[in-house]
C-alpha cells in the first residue's frame, strides 16, 4: 500500500511524463531552405516553432547538394519554407525524394521579380530563368517574406494566431526602422561614388531600392564561371568610371575579385554578405545584422 506522500509523488511524476510530450508537440516543426529565410521564420514563429535550415550559415544555396538527412528533415516537417524564383534549383528533386506531404510555402509570393543582371548566358544560370532570386536584399521585400510566413504559420497552427500576429508586427516594426536607417546612410554617400563591384549579381534589389550600382563578373548564380571577356569588360569599366571599391562575399571564391582589385587599383572594401548569414563567430547572425554590416562596409568604402 502506498503512503499518501508516495502516492502524491507518483502522481506528480506521471504528470511530468504526460505533460512533457504535450509541450514538445506544441512546437511546429518547420524547415527553411536557407539561413536568411530561417531567421525570418524564427522571428515570426517564436517559441511555437522549431526551425531547421537546409543550407546553413556561410552556405551557398546555388551549389548546394542535398543529403539523405535533408530528405528526412523535409519528410518530417509540417511546413517547408522556400525562397522560390529559381533560387533552390535542387528543391524539386529533394521534395520528391522526401515524399513529404507538407505544404511548400514560397516566401517571395507577391514580390515583383527583377530580371537577373548582366545578361550572361552561362549554362548553369538556367535554374533561375530570367528572375533574380535575391529579393531579400530589399528591406521592403523582406517585409513581404514576413507577411507570407505569418500567414502560412497561422494556417498550419490556428491556435497560435495571436502569437504569430504579435511576433510579425514586432519584427515588421524593426524592419521599418532598418529601412529608414539604410536610406539615411546611403543618402550620405555622394551619388557619383555609389558604384561597386561584387563577386556575383546578388544585389540587384538593393541597387533598385537604394540607388547603389552593383556590377559582377559572374551572373546571378555562383555556379556560372566568369569568362575572360566578362572580367576584361569589368576592369575597363572600373578604370573608366573610377569605381571606388570592390567587395568580397561570404559565399564565393574571393580570388576573382582580388584579381580585379590588383589590376585596377580599386580598393577591396571588405566582405558583403549576400546569400547566407554567418555562424555565431561572425557579425551577421541575423538578417538585420546582415543588412547593417553591408551598410557599414559600403559607407566606409564609398564615403572615405
Amino acid at each position: 500500500m502506498l503512503t499518501r506522500r508516495q502516492a502524491l509523488a507518483a502522481t506528480a511524476l506521471a504528470a511530468v511524463f504526460v505533460a512533457s510530450p504535450a509541450r514538445a508537440q506544441q512546437r511546429l516543426n518547420v524547415i527553411a531552405s536557407f539561413s536568411i529565410l530561417g531567421d525570418f521564420v524564427k522571428n515570426v514563429g517564436g517559441d511555437r516553432v522549431e526551425v531547421g535550415t537546409l543550407v546553413g550559415p556561410n552556405g551557398n544555396a546555388h551549389v548546394y547538394a542535398p543529403s539523405p538527412g535533408d530528405a528526412k528533415k523535409v519528410a518530417d516537417a509540417k511546413l517547408v519554407f522556400v525562397n522560390g524564383l529559381g533560387f533552390e534549383g535542387w528543391l524539386e528533386r529533394l521534395v520528391k525524394a522526401s515524399g513529404t506531404k507538407a505544404p511548400i510555402v514560397v516566401a517571395t509570393k507577391g514580390i515583383k521579380p527583377l530580371e537577373r543582371a548582366g545578361g550572361h548566358d552561362h549554362d548553369h544560370d538556367h535554374d533561375h530563368g530570367r528572375a533574380d532570386p535575391h529579393a531579400w536584399q530589399s528591406v521592403a521585400n523582406a517585409k513581404i517574406y514576413v507577411a507570407n510566413i505569418r500567414d502560412a504559420l497561422i494556417a498550419a497552427d490556428p491556435a497560435g494566431k495571436d502569437a504569430y500576429l504579435a511576433n510579425a508586427a514586432a519584427y515588421l516594426a524593426k524592419l521599418d526602422a532598418l529601412e529608414r536607417e539604410v536610406r539615411e546612410v546611403i543618402a550620405k554617400i555622394p551619388a557619383d561614388r555609389r558604384r561597386v563591384i561584387t563577386s556575383h549579381s546578388a544585389f540587384g534589389y538593393f541597387q533598385n531600392a537604394y540607388g547603389v550600382s552593383f556590377t559582377a563578373p559572374q551572373g546571378v548564380s555562383t555556379e556560372a564561371e566568369a569568362s575572360a571577356k566578362d572580367v576584361a569588360a569589368i576592369i575597363t569599366q572600373i578604370k573608366k568610371q573610377k569605381v571606388a571599391a570592390v567587395f568580397l562575399e561570404n559565399v564565393t571564391d574571393p580570388r576573382l575579385v582580388e584579381q580585379i582589385a590588383r589590376e585596377t587599383g580599386a580598393k577591396v572594401g571588405g566582405t558583403l554578405y549576400s546569400d547566407a548569414l554567418t555562424d555565431d563567430k561572425g557579425d551577421a547572425t541575423t538578417y538585420i545584422d546582415l543588412i547593417r554590416h553591408n551598410l557599414r562596409q559600403l559607407a566606409s568604402a564609398l564615403v572615405s
